[in-house]
């Protein structure tokens, strides 16, 4: 659900997923906070752009993000145009999950078991990221589910993930070599990962995330990378939990 004037590019974007029938787009007036309810029915995701560019609409947004988690949605907000000078959209309710990710500050096996010790925040759970970082992807939902918040799915060859983790090659030289693999072609276990999370009840988005490096001449339209994605759909089709609110993308 997005508002009805938001932002041109991401209207554009959001036309275009629509067209392949990736997700269903609801636009409504977020100022009206009852059609605004009515319209969360059944949604997965609720994006907020306050205020709206260009046409400067300034929304509820405490009230936007409570209607949102009335409905099991979760709330996203924009706030490029606003900043964090004028508004700050985690203090009024907006979800809010720490991504481990290789070159950040929560990288390793060790400092996931500092930020998890340390912090109550969600996380979202990256099967790709925590396997390069020395975490087993299936022990993390094993024991954290009730942390995970949200989830990317990645698979990674683990033999360039150990070549990432112990500095024998950059993230773009593994990229290029081949690390992240197509759903079910790589080490993150990502079968146990998704009947892990299926038994945890999890029911908020599976995001597959299928990252290549195009080294040569852009490939043709529906080669490269579009192959690697084709084939993680098709593994997702028969393994993925189906719930009323899941959406795929």
């Amino acid at each position: 659900m997005v508002p009805a004037h938001a932002y041109n590019g991401t209207t554009a974007l959001l036309d275009q997923l629509a067209a392949t029938g990736a997700v269903v787009v609801r636009r409504v007036d977020p100022t009206d906070q009852q059609q605004v309810r009515e319209a969360l029915q059944g949604a997965a995701m609720l994006w907020i752009e306050s205020p709206t560019n260009p046409m400067l609409e300034v929304s509820d947004v405490r009230a936007l993000a409570a209607s949102a988690r009335e409905a099991g949605a979760l709330t996203v907000c924009d706030n490029t145009f606003a900043t964090p000078l004028v508004q700050r959209p985690l203090t009024d309710g907006v979800d809010l999950v720490l991504h481990p990710h290789v070159g950040t500050l929560v990288e390793t096996a060790e400092q996931v078991d500092r930020a998890l010790a340390h912090t109550d925040v969600p996380w979202c759970f990256d099967s790709g990221h925590l396997l390069i970082g020395g975490v087993d992807p299936a022990a993390f939902v094993r024991e954290h589910a009730a942390r995970i918040g949200h989830v990317h799915l990645k698979d990674v060859d683990a033999r360039l993930a150990e070549d990432v983790r112990d500095g024998a090659r950059s993230l773009v030289n593994a990229t290029q070599a081949g690390l992240f693999r197509p759903l079910g072609d790589g080490d993150a276990g990502i079968d146990a990962v998704l009947r892990l999370l299926e038994q945890s009840g999890y029911e908020r988005w599976l995001v597959l995330e299928q990252d290549i490096a195009i080294t040569g001449s852009e490939p043709p339209a529906g080669g490269g990378p579009a192959l690697d994605v084709r084939k993680s759909i098709e593994f997702l089709s028969t393994r993925a939990p189906r719930r009323e609110r899941v959406s795929q993308r």
